[in-house]
């Protein structure tokens, strides 16, 4: 049961927040054996429906998502199928994770984000990228390319500003 529980505490007083990862770590047990997809498979529409349709909250069901995700105000978010997200990471509206189309018109690997890694509002993280642990991305960054740990980063396209000795001084 802790498990459904498990991102609570991170979206505190952010009942959308809190529902959504609830309705998420769910689609991710019954997503385990064919068995229960069959039998759950009317949850796992209204999963879609209620998520993805009315919250506008695109996270597919076989996306990587660590523990403590904090979605703050949750509205046009997607994160494609592939993406890693890290444990204790914080995601704002607006923000795009996804792989990128390459010329020969396949697509690339999806983004790996580390560990409590902060992404502001309108952020686009795209390509075959890794995100290192304790990076701060700031609102409105487009990242095509990888980031190293303990880095604060902007712009577009995304730069490092500031690179911090320890997760301690985010």
């Amino acid at each position: 049961m802790s498990y459904l529980f498990q991102d609570w505490q991170s979206n505190h007083r952010n009942l959308k927040g809190q529902l959504v990862m609830f309705l998420f770590r769910l689609v991710m047990l019954i997503n385990r054996s064919m068995i229960t997809k069959v039998i759950f498979f009317p949850y796992l529409m209204f999963y879609r429906y209620l998520v993805e349709w009315v919250w506008g909250i695109e996270i597919p069901r076989k996306t990587t998502i660590g523990r403590g995700l904090s979605l703050f105000h949750g509205q046009a978010l997607v994160i494609n199928l592939g993406v890693v997200i890290g444990d204790n990471c914080t995601l704002r509206n607006s923000t795009t994770i996804g792989h990128k189309k390459q010329a020969d018109g396949t697509f690339g690997r999806a983004p790996r984000i580390g560990n409590n890694v902060d992404i502001g509002a309108n952020v686009v993280i795209i390509g075959d990228v890794e995100i290192g642990d304790n990076v701060v991305i700031g609102a409105g960054s487009v990242v095509t390319k990888s980031i190293p740990a303990n880095s604060v980063v902007v712009g577009n396209p995304a730069r490092v500003l500031d690179k911090k000795d320890t997760a301690e001084n985010l």
